[in-house]
C-alpha cells in the first residue's frame, strides 16, 4: 500500500475493542455507564470541596485537580469510542487523532504528577507538621501545579510536531479503542525512529521520577511513624495516606500492566483491556475510594447532599405555591 505524506491523509480506522455487531449495544451502555460515574463521581468531589471551607488545604486542592484532570483524561477518548460505536463507524480525522494524543499525554502526565505531589503533601503534613503551612503555602501549590501544566503541554506539543513530519497509508488502521501514541508510530510508513526515542526517554523520566518521588516521600513517612511512641498518633498520621497509596496503586499498577502486556504478550486485544484499566477503571474508582475512606471527604459530600436536597425542596416548594395561586384565580 502507497505511503502519502500526511497533509494527504484525512482519516484513520480505529478497530475497537470488538468487530461482533452484537455485542456492540453491550459495550456502549457498559462504558456510557462507567462514563457517567466517572463524570458525576470527580465532579461531586470538587464541589464538595470547594464548597467546604474545612476542605481548603493542599491535600484537597491537589484531589480537586485530580479530579478535574480524571474528567479531561476519560473525555478524551471515551466520546468518541461512543459515538463511533453508535453510528457503527471506524473512522477518526487526522486532526482528531493528534488532538486525542495531545490531550491524552498530556492528560496522563498531569495525573502521574499529581499523585507525586500528593505524596510529597502528606510527606511535609507528618515530617514537617510545624513547617507545613509555609512550604505547603497555597502560592506555593498553584505555581507546582501551573509548572507541571507547563512541562506537559511542552512535551506533548513536540509529541505532534515530530508526528506531523510522519507519512501514512491511506485508510490506515489503528488496533486500539483510541488513537495512542505508540500504535499510531507502528502503522507509520515512515522512519519513527527519532519519535521513538522521544517518546521512550520522556515517558522513562515521567515515570521514573514521579514513582521515586513516591517512594521516598513514603519512605521517610514511615521513618517518622516507627519514631512515634503513640499507636493513637501513628494511626492518625498514616489515615491521611490510605486513600492516595489505594490510587497509586491502582494507577501505577495498571500503566506496568499496559508496559508488560505490550512489551511480553504481543496481543492488541491483551493490551486494549489493560490500558482500559489506568483510561476508564482508574478514573472511575478514584472518587469511591476517597469518598469511602476519607471522613472529610464523605462529611463534605453529606453536607453537599443536605443543601442539594433544601434547595430542590425550596423550588418545589415555591412552585406549589405558584400553581395553588394560579388554580384559584382560574376558578
Amino acid at each position: 500500500m502507497e505511503a502519502e505524506n500526511h497533509s494527504l491523509i484525512s482519516e484513520f480506522l480505529i478497530l475497537g475493542l470488538s468487530d461482533d455487531p452484537e455485542l456492540q449495544p453491550i459495550l456502549f451502555g457498559m462504558f456510557l455507564s462507567m462514563y457517567l460515574v466517572t463524570v458525576i463521581g470527580n465532579l461531586l468531589i470538587i464541589l464538595a470541596v470547594s464548597s467546604n471551607s474545612h476542605l481548603h488545604n493542599p491535600m484537597y486542592f491537589f484531589l480537586s485537580n485530580l479530579s478535574f484532570i480524571d474528567i479531561c483524561f476519560i473525555s478524551t477518548t471515551i466520546p468518541k469510542m461512543l459515538v463511533n460505536m453508535q453510528s457503527q463507524r471506524k473512522d477518526i480525522s487526522y486532526t482528531e487523532c493528534l488532538t486525542q494524543i495531545y490531550f491524552f499525554n498530556t492528560f496522563a502526565g498531569m495525573d502521574n504528577f499529581l499523585l507525586t505531589l500528593m505524596a510529597y503533601d502528606r510527606f511535609v503534613a507528618i515530617c514537617h507538621r510545624l513547617k507545613y503551612t509555609v512550604i505547603m503555602s497555597p502560592w506555593v501549590c498553584g505555581i507546582l501545579v501551573l509548572i507541571l501544566w507547563t512541562i506537559m503541554f511542552w512535551v506533548s506539543l513536540i509529541h505532534i510536531l515530530l508526528m506531523n513530519e510522519l507519512n501514512f497509508s491511506r485508510a490506515t488502521e489503528i488496533p486500539h479503542f483510541f488513537c495512542e501514541l505508540a500504535q499510531v508510530l507502528k502503522v507509520a510508513k515512515s522512519d519513527t525512529h527519532i519519535n521513538n526515542v522521544f517518546m521512550y526517554v520522556v515517558t522513562t523520566l515521567l515515570g521514573v521520577i514521579p514513582m521515586t518521588g513516591i517512594l521516598m516521600s513514603y519512605s521517610q513517612i514511615v521513618s517518622s511513624l516507627l519514631r512515634m511512641s503513640s499507636t493513637v498518633s501513628k494511626y492518625k498520621a498514616f489515615s491521611t495516606c490510605g486513600s492516595h497509596l489505594c490510587v497509586v496503586s491502582l494507577f501505577y499498577g495498571s500503566g506496568f500492566g499496559v508496559y508488560f502486556s505490550s512489551s511480553v504478550v504481543h496481543s492488541s486485544q491483551r493490551r486494549m483491556i489493560a490500558t482500559l484499566m489506568y483510561t476508564v477503571i482508574s478514573p472511575m474508582l478514584n472518587p469511591f475510594i476517597y469518598s469511602l475512606r476519607n471522613k472529610d471527604v464523605k462529611g463534605a459530600l453529606g453536607e453537599l447532599f443536605i443543601r442539594v436536597a433544601s434547595c430542590l425542596s425550596w423550588i418545589i416548594d415555591i412552585r406549589t405555591k405558584f400553581m395553588l395561586r394560579t388554580l384559584r384565580q382560574i376558578l
